[in-house]
């Protein structure tokens, strides 16, 4: 269920020079951008512009008060295309109603930068703003108006999928609906805009194909597309890292042997996945902060211990934060996960996660007896079905 059961990243793309020394020269900004607010009758505090740079692992956020002028300026260095969010604040001092203050607390635009002159101009909020200046929001903007065409339908099986969830009544085939409509949205929107002769070039492409390709890259589909994509998107920063990430999925694909890796258990020793060599592993990425991995992890459960005397483990990686060992801990307890598990405690810096090109969680990787990738982010019903028939058919596993 993508849309639902992960946890990811916002923003791909990147944009700000961040590592300059006390005297090395400043960039000089290639972007003027203005937001004029004048339009927004609600007093207003602050507004806010970030994004985040996936090539430095820089999040950019700053901000211009808004109190004395609606008019704010934002001057900055951009080595590609970004996709970012302006958001403002309202002013809590002064006399507006407190719907109002919700209201323009939640008021937000997703915009394309590039170089250039960019101008937003509200009208009656933030969100309804008119853009001018670049190419690459217009071509967004575009992208993400059929995108919501198909909002409704998700926001109805998200409510049967919460319905669900109360009653504690079977979410499969609610699951198995949203993916098709995920999948429906990909090929209808993202790839036809890929496809599309005056889009191939568009810096926008990158992030569309990222979109199509969504958080476990399949190569197969992936690159293709992405070698058809024009020069000016496949050489930007983003575009190098997407095809970085392609060729690592490459070396992901079910029937290449996984990587190889260790990490510190939870007693603080060293374990690898080489120790396992022998059993069927899934190695099992989550975290104890992450809601569908907690979700999912009955379900792993309820196969780990089916099927741990034929010769089934689980190996848990967890992306938990610097210092919150005591959690993790703490969710491995009360989830009942009595198998082996690792960290480094590094978030999303967590070493084995970089080195499996893990974007987003929970994912999983199912292993042969030899190391062997058999099976990839099995979860609910196709995790059960895959080791009955693993353990429970008569050719056994290998």
């Amino acid at each position: 269920m993508k849309r639902k059961l992960l946890i990811s990243f916002l923003f791909a793309g990147s944009s700000l020079l961040v590592s300059a020394q006390p005297n090395d020269p400043v960039p000089k900004a290639n972007l003027d951008l203005t937001a004029d607010l004048s339009s927004i009758q609600q007093p207003l505090s602050k507004i806010f512009l970030s994004y985040y740079n996936s090539s430095t692992k820089f999040r950019f956020n700053d901000s211009v008060d808004l109190k004395n002028s609606k008019i704010a300026n934002f001057k900055l260095n951009l080595s590609e295309p970004i996709l970012a969010q302006l958001r403002v604040v309202p002013d809590r001092t002064g006399d507006t109603s407190r719907r109002a203050r919700q209201a323009a607390a939640k008021d937000f635009l997703s915009v394309y930068l590039e170089a250039g002159k960019i101008t937003v101009i509200a009208k009656d909020s933030l969100s309804n703003s008119k853009v001018t200046g670049s190419k690459a929001q217009d071509a967004y903007a575009a992208l993400k108006s059929n995108v919501a065409s198909y909002d409704p339908s998700f926001t109805a099986l998200y409510a049967k999928y919460s319905e669900a969830r109360k009653s504690k009544s079977p979410t499969d085939q609610i699951e198995k609906s949203i993916d098709s409509l995920d999948n429906l949205v990909k090929e209808k929107v993202y790839l036809s805009f890929l496809k599309a002769p005056a889009t191939k070039n568009s810096p926008v492409a990158i992030y569309a194909l990222t979109q199509y390709a969504g958080y476990a890259i399949n190569p197969v589909t992936t690159e293709p597309i992405f070698k058809q994509l024009g020069s000016v998107p496949r050489n930007l920063p983003s575009g190098k890292i997407l095809e970085e990430r392609i060729a690592l999925a490459k070396k992901l694909e079910v029937g290449q042997y996984a990587i190889p890796f260790s990490q510190a258990d939870t007693a603080g020793k060293v374990f690898s996945l080489a120790s396992l060599k022998g059993k069927v592993v899934l190695v099992d990425f989550w975290a104890s902060w992450c809601g569908p991995c907690r979700a999912e992890n009955p379900n792993v459960v309820s196969a780990f211990n089916k099927y741990k005397d034929k010769g089934f483990t689980v190996l848990g990686v967890s992306l938990d934060q610097p210092g919150a060992k005591e959690r993790w801990m703490k969710a491995i307890h009360d989830d009942g996960l009595t198998w082996n598990h690792v960290s480094d405690l590094k978030y999303w810096d967590n070493e084995v996660s970089k080195a499996y090109g893990i974007q987003a969680i929970p994912q999983n990787y199912l292993l042969d007896k030899e190391g062997k990738i058999i099976g990839k982010n099995l979860r609910g019903e196709a995790l059960q079905s895959f080791l009955k028939n693993l353990f429970e058919t008569s050719s056994g596993t290998n």
